[in-house]
């Protein structure tokens, strides 16, 4: 994985330009791996990897027997694809990655609450669109497709095959729309992404790592509310407006001297 230093905004803007078509995720620590929400659960409190599949599934099945007691349309658990994101909507772990097709959108997520140094994964989807594994060439990502039935436990949940399937469900949600948002999907969870990318045949990078310095937070996150990124628009809901307003916390505008309702959105 390339790794890319970002020592300004307007460097990363630049960028933003060139990887057009890419999808990006971002995190407030350059340090985190690449790994699932469900790839975290387990490693740290189920030590016994052979019972990880049987756990996954058994959290899908619990889910579907009784999300429909808060759903309007149940038909929504059928797809599993589908069902998964609805799970890590309301904070479930599962083993999709959140990325989305803004550049901005992840970099807010990776500076809005950074301290240190944060990063931007910039993840080379017209060129995943036709890789595949080396070792399993017929593993395309039409193969592997999880939105197809059966496919979401023939290659993945299974845990033996290490690929990755990046695209939408077939319905989106709000806040998949809010966010320009799609998914990676792993075939195995005790791999991080950029590590199964590495089995990956390809004629170039299929992910890059951009480093974002704490120096540049305070222009990039004024940028960024500047262009209506900010959690009431990525989260279009009365969490979502609530969580925005630590921003504003920080934040005085100029011109509005030291009158916290001047500021911009007040």
């Amino acid at each position: 994985m390339e790794e890319v230093q970002i020592d300004t905004w307007s460097e990363f803007v630049a960028l933003s330009t060139e990887l057009d078509g890419w999808a990006f995720r971002g995190h407030r620590d350059a340090y985190w791996p690449l790994y699932s929400s469900l790839s975290r659960h387990l490693q740290n409190f189920v030590p016994d990897r052979r019972s990880w599949q049987g756990r996954e599934k058994r959290a899908i099945r619990i889910f579907r027997r009784k999300a429909h007691n808060y759903l309007t349309d149940e038909s929504v658990l059928a797809e599993d694809l589908r069902c998964a994101a609805l799970m890590q909507h309301h904070g479930a772990p599962t083993r999709l990655l959140d990325f989305t097709k803004s550049p901005f959108v992840a970099a807010f997520f990776a500076l809005e609450r950074a301290v240190g140094t944060a990063v931007v994964y910039a993840l080379n989807t017209p060129a995943l669109w036709n890789a595949a594994p080396s070792a399993h060439p017929g593993l395309t990502r039409e193969r592997i497709d999880p939105r197809e039935p059966g496919n979401f436990e023939r290659y993945f949940i299974q845990n033996t095959h290490e690929v990755v399937w990046i695209g939408e469900p077939m319905q989106m949600d709000r806040r998949l729309v809010a966010q320009s948002g799609m998914f990676a999907v792993p075939g195995v969870l005790d791999k991080s992404l950029d590590q199964i990318l590495s089995g990956y045949a390809s004629d170039g990078p299929l992910m890059r790592k951009l480093l974002l310095p704490p120096s540049l937070r305070d222009e990039a996150m004024r940028s960024l509310y500047r262009m209506n990124i900010t959690y009431a628009q990525l989260f279009p809901d009365l969490d979502g407006l609530a969580r925005s307003l630590a921003f504003e916390l920080e934040t005085v505008w100029a011109g509005a001297g030291n009158d916290p309702d001047m500021g911009m959105g007040s």
